[in-house]
């Protein structure tokens, strides 16, 4: 019937149930979706990545022909579906799985010690009272007081003027934040100023409150990107955009809500007012800081892709809706290009990308992965699509880096030895432990060069202890690492082209540079995925072919050290905008040879 609507109840595990209402034929997901109800999922409700699976205790829901994709014959009868798959076409009642929300993250990473010169100041001064004699307002007094700087005045500085010098008998405290004047606070208040830089990314967000003081940090804090329900990766939040009116405003009111809670998490545990954090920094790509400013982000998702601006200045926390200090303000890194963004020019200002003579790589390893190489004097940079096999997305059995993911794999003669996270039964697989497992199976001789898992038959003859883990998922080849966990044919293929496509960049980084690939001294593995990466897998792989392991380092998070580094230190600050001009973006896409090359390093090494 045309206007029908339909009820939907879900049972969240560990939160509260909810009753929505929506019109029949609506999808679980979507229902779910437009109530603020997280359902994991990493391509946004299209019905590739295979993660939305929900429980139908009561109604009908019929099974779509993706599901026996995703279940076996026992799940379906039991009502397992995927959420993207299921319309709801009469009253049903669900039961969700919990979203991880705490995925196992990088918080620090490799940096450079800074001269402390934050662009928050505090001026502690007493000025004379006015007389008849002595008329000057409330702010001639105060800037007569403040006689080197010639602040211009926020709103929110003039409306606590008055109280606060009569309050404290024109003992006060001036907070400036370069060159405003933020606040005037009743007496000496300049042992207590703080900042908070975000790595605002697209599967993390990381918080860390710093002692602007002492530049010591006071208290750090992750959780997992709340826009994940609209999509895993950038490019499929940018399609929610163009495909919904509606999809811009809630993955705003995500970034915001995420960045929000860590703020005031990482304050409640330093025992910090959030109004004494007068300044933040934020570290993201294009992407992300488009959706986090309310910027529409579709011209960076189609060719020729622009950006709405490289830097943004004279920003505020409230622009980010961050609840602070009242007129904080914010500093957002820029962008070299829309898919090289200020998380990639932090990394770089930290890392020192541009000030060491060595020949260095820099991978942030990703479903957009972001490259930077420099030979001691030039500084390239590039993106190569590596697709989502290192997130664990469209990986049979994969998942995020949550509790009971395998995140390291060893292959001996007869056993296989696994690194679980949370030392629990594992449940899947995540990138770390996709990559270590391919490179073990290539060293046992279970995987050839090509790619092709052996047959138990061919197995017998060379590793007869592990020739029963061998097995068929359908028609498709499979290893088994753990009861019902197993790495199948298509996973291979998956990481295959990942691993080339960033092979690929930055062998063309150097090409374009004149060097040859074994000349790079120093490869940093940089981001979340990179710091769990084995280096020795990385090079088994072929991911970093021909480089010593001694030569590789894991970065950590390097956007969240370059985040830190610009509100320690505005000559930092004026680095990372320099290195708009010191970096030249190369735009792989209409690279003619991109194509041949990126064939070349589908194999393994042998």
């Amino acid at each position: 019937m045309t206007g029908e609507r339909v009820r939907i109840s879900y049972a969240v595990e560990g939160a509260q149930d909810r009753d929505v209402r929506v019109p029949a034929g609506v999808t679980l997901f979507d229902a779910a979706s437009w109530n603020g109800i997280a359902i994991d999922s990493t391509c946004g409700g299209h019905g590739t990545c295979r993660k939305c699976k929900v429980r139908v205790t009561d109604g009908d829901v019929p099974v779509s022909r993706l599901d026996p994709r995703a279940f076996d014959a026992d799940e379906l009868r039991a009502g397992w579906r995927l959420a993207c798959r299921a319309p709801a076409t009469g009253d049903v009642r669900v039961t969700v799985p919990p979203l991880v929300t705490r995925p196992k993250a990088a918080t620090v990473g490799v940096g450079r010690q800074v001269i402390l010169r934050p662009a928050v100041q505090k001026r502690c001064v007493e000025l004379p009272e006015p007389t008849l004699a002595d008329q000057r307002t409330d702010l001639e007094r105060l800037l007569a007081a403040l006689d080197d700087l010639e602040p211009t005045v926020d709103l929110h500085a003039l409306r606590a003027l008055p109280r606060a010098l009569r309050a404290a008998d024109f003992r006060v405290t001036a907070v400036l934040v370069d060159d405003v004047l933020i606040d005037v606070q009743p007496g000496d208040t300049t042992e207590r100023m703080f900042g908070i830089a975000f790595d605002l990314g697209t599967t993390t967000v990381v918080a860390t409150l710093l002692d602007l003081t002492t530049g010591t940090p006071a208290g750090v804090a992750s959780l997992l990107n709340p826009q994940q329900p609209l999509g895993g990766d950038v490019i499929t939040r940018i399609s929610a955009t163009m495909l919904d009116p509606e999809a811009l405003g809630r993955l705003t009111g995500h970034a915001r809500d995420a960045l929000n809670q860590l703020a005031h998490e990482v304050c409640a545990g330093a025992d910090v007012d959030p109004r004494e954090v007068y300044e933040v920094a934020v570290a993201g790509n294009a992407t992300m800081t488009a959706l986090a400013l309310g910027i529409d982000p579709e011209p960076l998702g189609v060719a020729p892709f622009v950006m709405s601006t490289r830097s943004f200045a004279g920003l505020r926390a409230d622009d980010l809706g961050l609840a602070l200090h009242p007129a904080a303000r914010a500093y957002v890194f820029p962008a070299l290009g829309a898919y090289v963004g200020g998380d990639i020019v932090a990394g770089a200002l930290a890392s020192g990308m541009d000030r060491d003579k060595r020949v260095r790589l820099f991978v942030d390893v990703g479903t957009n992965c972001e490259i930077v190489l420099s030979d001691g004097e030039r500084v390239l940079a590039t993106a190569a699509p590596a697709g989502p096999a290192f997130e664990g997305a469209q990986i049979r059995c994969g998942m995020r880096a949550a509790p009971g993911a395998i995140e390291g794999v060893k292959i001996s003669d007869d056993d296989v030895a696994l690194q679980v996270i949370g030392d629990v039964e594992p449940v899947g697989l995540c990138g770390s432990g996709l990559v270590d497992a391919v490179a073990a199976l290539l060293s046992v001789g279970l995987l050839d060069g090509s790619g092709r898992l052996l047959t138990r038959e061919a197995a017998e003859a060379l590793r007869p202890g592990l020739a029963d883990r061998l097995q068929t998922v359908g028609e498709e080849r499979v290893f088994v690492l753990a009861a019902g966990v197993y790495l199948s044919q298509r996973d291979v293929r998956e990481l295959q082209f990942a691993k080339a496509a960033i092979a690929t960049g930055w062998r063309l980084l150097a090409a374009e540079l004149g060097i040859d690939p074994a000349d790079v001294q120093q490869v940093l593995l940089a981001g979340s995925f990179g710091s769990y990466l084995s280096p020795a897998a990385a090079v088994r792989i072929g991911l970093v072919p021909g480089i010593p392991v001694l030569r590789i380092v894991s970065a950590g998070n390097v956007a969240g050290e370059g985040a830190k580094m610009a509100l320690l230190s505005v000559r930092e600050r004026a680095a990372a905008e320099a290195l708009l001009e010191e970096v030249r973006y190369v735009e792989l896409s209409d690279r003619p040879d991109f194509n041949d090359r990126f064939i070349d390093q589908l194999a393994f090494p042998t």
